[in-house]
């Protein structure tokens, strides 16, 4: 009894593992994985606290155009008696005036900006324009993300579709073994000819072994992409090779990227930054004019009241050294507009070698897709002839074991071909910027 209620819980625990194993695979598309891939993006957290940053930086810009108030007030205890001679009138205080140990004093002060040669308008607009060229990088920021995902996916796919072209090549070389070791027992081959077969057989092992740890590699990889655990098995959308759309003409996706890539838009707005940060560099030249107001009062007992004592006026701020010092933001300024504007030109270069280059790679890969189709119908046409010639004893082993190595690498060449030219055509869409989640 004892040893059935082992069993059972053996068992049990055997089925338990069983459905854990079972959880831990999720089939995915590739958009679904690119999904799952931006919403647990590291990179993407980085980029929204720096939105948040240049967030800050919009409302400190604009904090500067509401009043400044400030409020003060002290406290002081004199230890040693004061010598205080007041004349009022012409008479003057003698050494007989009034002790003062204490004296308590507040002030409130007022400032309303009212002209400051542009310098917080300038600076408003200037941090817009980097808030939204901090959202504008966090969307090109997507645009990478989308295509390293696809990368992952596709190198998952190609080890994947590997392992199965693999494993029927080695059921069928198996079964050609045992066919070999009855035709050997039997005095019909020889069994130098059986063992060339074998290792046919152990090489085609070790490629399996190779394609599954490939697998396992692109499957930890898409498990750390996608923020799920290390152990998640992901299964991969057969019919992803079969994506994509005719190839239109260069110019098409040299405009495209023109009007698309985020990039390009941030570098915009950050020349706009540019431009006002000039204009409130050169701002600084001029004065500030404010709306002033004030409150005062004090206390210093047996000698002094004051209170209510109110005042409300214009102040004007002029740094008068500005006449004979360098405006050093200003040149700062400008140099940055010399950055941005060249950094635009190389970027535009840049955007049009890309394009181009990747054009290029989509339209080869499209071409190698014909190119290895037919390499695979002529391997396998080829080892049916040498099988059956093998067969009439019109071909040798090394000639039949050499036509099935050339049949699985043809077939596998297929594989890798059709999903390398998915892959290239979303490698163009990210250069163009218009690679989206659908």
């Amino acid at each position: 009894m004892k040893r059935i209620n082992n069993s059972v819980i053996a068992l049990s625990l055997f089925v338990g593992i069983a459905n854990a194993n079972a959880q831990e695979k999720k089939t995915l598309s590739l958009d679904e994985a690119v999904q799952l891939g931006i919403q647990n993006s590291k990179n993407l957290k980085i980029d929204a606290a720096k939105i948040e940053e240049a967030t800050a930086d919009l409302l400190e810009a604009k904090n500067r155009q509401l009043p400044e108030l400030k409020v003060s007030g002290s406290y002081m205890y004199l230890p040693i008696k004061p010598n205080v001679d007041i004349k009022l009138g012409g008479a003057s205080g003698g050494a007989g005036g009034p002790e003062i140990h204490q004296v308590v004093y507040g002030s409130a002060n007022l400032s309303v900006p009212i002209y400051s040669g542009g310098r917080i308008k300038y600076g408003i607009q200037s941090a817009k324009y980097l808030v939204e060229a901090s959202k504008l990088s966090t969307e090109n920021d997507k645009t990478a993300i989308a295509y390293n995902v696809a990368q992952a996916y596709n190198n998952l796919f190609k080890a994947n579709q590997s392992i199965k072209v693999f494993e029927e090549n080695l059921a069928a070389s198996k079964k050609r073994d045992e066919t070999f070791l009855k035709m050997e027992n039997n005095g019909l081959i020889a069994r130098n000819d059986r063992l060339k077969a074998n290792l046919q057989t152990s090489n085609i092992e070790l490629q399996l072994l190779e394609a599954k740890n490939n697998y396992n590699i692109a499957n930890i990889n898409m498990d750390l992409l996608l923020g799920l655990p290390e152990t998640t098995e992901i299964e991969v959308d057969q019919n992803y090779i079969e994506e994509g759309s005719e190839v239109k003409p260069v110019d098409f996706y040299i405009n495209e990227a023109r009007e698309n890539r985020k990039d390009l838009q941030a570098l915009v707005q950050q020349r706009k930054a540019a431009e006002l940060g000039t204009k409130a560099a050169k701002a600084e030249n001029l004065p500030s004019i404010a709306f002033t107001g004030g409150y005062v009062a004090a206390d210093i007992p047996k000698f002094l009241t004051v209170y209510n004592a109110v005042n409300v006026g214009i102040g004007i701020s002029y740094n008068l050294s500005n006449i004979w010092k360098e405006n050093s933001s200003l040149r700062q300024s400008q140099a940055r507009e010399k950055q941005l504007a060249a950094t635009d030109e190389l970027l535009n270069d840049n955007i049009k070698l890309d394009v181009n280059r990747e054009y290029q790679n989509t339209d080869y890969s499209k071409k190698r897709i014909a190119v290895f189709e037919k390499s695979a119908e002529q391997a396998n046409e080829n080892y049916r002839i040498t099988k059956n010639k093998y067969d009439n004893g019109l071909a040798t082993m090394t000639e039949l074991l050499d036509a099935d190595a050339a049949q699985i690498a043809a077939n596998v060449g297929v594989i890798n071909a059709k999903a390398d030219a998915a892959l290239a055509y979303r490698k163009l869409l990210q250069t163009t910027g218009t690679l989206t989640i659908k």
